[in-house]
């Protein structure tokens, strides 16, 4: 759709509107050296003709890679008929309509959505999504600490294993509101949340923990423990989780004796297409004591004054146009075209297909460590289950970037290099294999990689 922006003659307009001299005068509160004029790292405009061609290019780097790489975006399969459906012109808008503008149509859709996320992470209810995992974390704690005022000093417990974006936005959206946020280490021998760093905490002190399942390493956490000793200590518990493995693992829901209070996650295996990182969207679940401190949107079923069933708006309590002051993020709509795809996902492939779907990902990760494993200096880092990463330490010469480079140049992108974020991991990839791996795409990988480290350790080459 073209965009067409405001005129000379529309802005004098409505800067005479409200009497106003110019747009100077409009922004005078911000003090003149935070003003940044320079427009000067944008490149020249370009014809429709030339920007259609550079987009495409673009779009062909999405293309014709054998991808390992999971690291938070995953590849997966996506059933035809989600994106012929999402993109009917009914749905196919960036936008989120506000109650007024909302077709019964979108909310029915955004109240399946509802429906299935509450489902599958076995709790009450769901909002309408959030922009992506990060920020639906973010949202989780700072929820989980309005729901605990009881624990004064605020107190977050997050594992160093939770993907570390996810961790920074956590950290920027607590860092100046009084709470503190302490990482959890991990255990150097199974990956999973160190339960000796458990001890030095007491019943009152914590108000928040987080448990990731599976872990950014690919590592499933023992969750009925960690919820269990949450709550005895009179924590609340927020799971992060990846929606896929649903199919197969035990929903936060139901984890320990009496289950996780706030689920929550990135939506992008549900239907969203990798495109070079988004758009996605998080998803968010909680217990029903919790519903109004929920951020975003959730849709209602109801029946009208002549009896007949309907969708509306229900509870948008935290939004900033409802409540400005209490409103809790600066969130105050959702990826919608997102979540009908995700809706449209789920309700094609159902829990039977979901299940399938999860546990050809788990066998596709055995075979790929298990052949990767086979490579002399190749071998993995964890001793405990994983669902569909792995980590896997590298004995070679070349840097894990010059290993990356070279399967690069064989068309395969192997995996995410630990020592970006970790840096005492630089000897430690981290693979993926989803259901769309093929037994000859793993032999494929391992014999690339194979190739590479032989050749770097002077064994052999590329014959």
């Amino acid at each position: 759709m073209p965009f067409i922006p405001h005129t000379a003659s529309d802005l004098s307009e409505m800067l005479a509107a409200i009497g106003v001299s110019d747009l100077d005068a409009l922004f005078d509160e911000i003090p003149p050296a935070l003003h940044n004029r320079s427009q000067g790292h944008l490149p020249p405009a370009l014809s429709e003709m030339a920007l259609s061609r550079l987009m495409s290019e673009r779009a062909d780097r999405d293309r014709g890679v054998l991808s390992f790489l999971g690291a938070g975006a995953y590849e997966h399969h996506i059933p035809a008929p989600v994106w012929e459906i999402a993109g009917r012109g009914e749905f196919y808008s960036a936008y989120t309509p506000y109650q007024a503008e909302a077709s019964q149509g979108i909310l029915q859709v955004l109240y399946e959505y509802q429906s299935m996320m509450a489902g599958l992470t076995g709790l009450d209810a769901s909002n309408a999504s959030l922009y992506d995992g990060a920020s639906a974390l973010g949202e989780a704690v700072l929820m989980g600490i309005r729901a605990n005022r009881q624990v004064k000093n605020g107190l977050v417990l997050i594992p160093a294993s939770v993907h570390p974006h996810y961790r920074q936005v956590v950290f920027t959206l607590t860092h100046y509101q009084g709470i503190t946020v302490r990482e959890l280490p991990f255990d150097p021998l199974t990956g999973q949340i160190s339960t000796t760093s458990l001890a030095e905490f007491s019943k009152g002190e914590v108000a928040v923990l987080v448990i990731p399942q599976p872990n950014f390493f690919g590592v499933l956490e023992e969750a009925d423990d960690l919820t269990d000793w949450a709550h005895e200590i009179g924590a609340v518990v927020v799971g992060l989780v990846n929606p896929v493995s649903l199919g197969l693992l035990k929903p936060p829901g139901e984890w320990g004796k009496k289950g996780a209070d706030i689920a929550c996650g990135e939506g992008q295996p549900l239907g969203a297409p990798l495109s070079s990182g988004g758009p996605y969207f998080g998803f968010l679940t909680c217990r029903k004591a919790h519903l109004r401190q929920m951020p975003g949107r959730i849709i209602g079923r109801t029946r009208d004054r002549e009896g007949k069933s309907g969708f509306v708006l229900t509870l948008q309590a935290r939004e900033q146009h409802i409540r400005r002051s209490k409103a809790t993020s600066n969130i105050c709509t959702n990826q919608g075209l997102m979540t009908v795809a995700a809706a449209i996902h789920l309700s094609i492939l159902g829990p039977d297909g979901l299940g399938q779907v999860a546990a050809a990902c788990i066998a596709n990760t055995r075979a790929l460590v298990e052949k990767l494993s086979a490579i002399p200096g190749v071998k993995p880092l964890f001793d405990a289950p994983f669902f569909h990463e792995a980590v896997l330490t590298l004995e070679t010469p070349l840097t894990m970037e010059g290993v990356l480079d070279e399967l690069a140049q064989k068309g395969i992108a192997g995996g995410y290099p630990l020592q970006t974020t970790y840096p005492a991991l630089a000897g430690e990839l981290l693979v993926c294999a989803t259901e769309t791996k093929t037994p000859e795409d793993i032999d494929h990988f391992a014999r690339a990689l194979g190739q590479v480290l032989n050749a770097a350790a002077g064994e052999g080459g590329e014959g």
